[in-house]
């Protein structure tokens, strides 16, 4: 398979691919990786690192076409392929594309992939590996501008598209994998219950678990793996505390903190300038999520007193599957029966995740290979 993977500038795709192709090798795979900025800088020696985009936009278009045209050279008759790259520019220049449909057309991707990341982590590599000044809505802006961009290339290639969050970092580079190497297999939504059951570390563990499950037979597209709205609740919090920066601890791929890391000090100002951004974008990325999914699979876990977790969100997500014709499959855990409004809409409601994940084996949808992990 080929696929052509973009995202904005700040999401430090190239680390997190060679990660994709290491995976792949692990599991015998080949899969070849082209960066297109690396392939353009090496076209372009007088260039300073961190300054082809204050290039003259002429001389820009130039080196990203001979870069492209070097990786239909030497891409050819290789089974797996990744072309690194961008949609869209927003730089000095203002908005501008990063592509020219013939040359993608004659890189012959199967598939798209749009790369996203927590917004403030995107910021903050931002700055520290280029000279400019962009705020957290100049970044949300971005990654909406880079989403569209490369969903119209791949409607416009009749090509499948796929938002992929990095979060998770084992995780994400497992499912990278599967989309190019795995074409087959199922590709899931998990849903669960997120923001009001922070406090409730006993559900978080039997969420994790959850989702961990799904990860091992499923391509997996997990809504946790990016999670903008902590931010917002803390910094609505900081900012009726009077104070002007919140330090954010920066992930190290898996959820925990990186060894070593300093934490990130994010302006509470441009945290509250984004407040419509983040419920906007989660509403919108959630859906587009469950719509590149081939079905949605839901816990609902018992909350202290019995009550039943089910979030709005939660609800409204399984309706959306429902109304776009998915396989909607339930982990009911409460002792209280589910409303009609879950059984009627629901292709099957278990008690457990042991049961659902022996019910997908027996009805064949675990991958063919039962690579587990892979």
């Amino acid at each position: 398979m080929r696929a052509i993977v973009t995202g904005q500038i700040g999401m430090d795709k190239k680390e997190y691919l060679r990660g994709v192709v290491d995976f792949a090798g692990k599991q015998g795979e080949a899969v070849a990786l082209y960066n297109i900025g690396d392939i353009m800088y090496a076209e372009a020696p007088d260039v300073r690192p961190g300054r082809i985009l204050d290039l003259p936009w002429s001389r820009l278009h130039s080196l990203r076409r001979a870069a492209f045209k070097d990786v239909i050279t030497q891409s050819k008759g290789q089974p797996n392929v990744i072309v690194n790259t961008h949609a869209t520019f927003r730089w000095r220049h203002g908005l501008f594309a990063a592509f020219d449909f013939d040359q993608i057309r004659e890189c012959n991707p199967d598939l798209f992939i749009c790369l996203v990341d927590n917004i403030e982590v995107v910021h903050h590599r931002l700055h520290r590996d280029f000279e400019i000044d962009a705020t957290l809505k100049d970044c949300m802006v971005w990654r909406e501008e880079e989403i569209l961009a490369t969903e119209l290339m791949a409607q416009a290639m009749g090509k499948p598209f796929y938002i992929l969050s990095r979060g998770r970092h084992e995780a994400t580079t497992r499912t990278a994998f599967r989309l190019v190497c795995r074409p087959d297999m199922r590709r899931v939504y998990p849903s669960f219950p997120m923001s009001h059951v922070v406090d409730m570390p006993d559900v978080l563990t039997e969420i994790d678990h959850f989702r961990a499950e799904l990860a091992r037979h499923f391509v997996t597209f997990d809504p946790g793996d990016v999670d903008e709205k902590l931010l917002l609740e803390r910094g609505l919090l900081a900012a009726r505390d009077g104070k002007e920066f919140l330090e954010v601890a920066p992930h190290s791929f898996g959820g925990s903190r990186a060894e070593g890391a300093k934490p990130i000090k994010v302006s509470v100002r441009e945290i509250l300038d984004i407040a419509g951004d983040v419920d906007g974008q989660i509403y919108m990325r959630d859906f587009k999520l469950i719509d590149q999914s081939d079905m949605i699979v839901s816990l609902v876990p018992e909350l202290p007193g019995g009550v039943p977790g089910l979030s709005s969100g939660v609800e409204r997500e399984l309706q959306h599957a429902f109304e776009h014709t998915k396989e909607v499959y339930i982990v009911w855990k409460p002792k209280k029966n589910p409303s009609p409004f879950i059984t009627e809409t629901a292709s099957k409601v278990f008690k457990s995740v042991p049961e659902a994940l022996e019910h997908f084996e027996k009805s064949g949808m675990f991958a063919a290979t039962n690579l587990f992990g892979q």
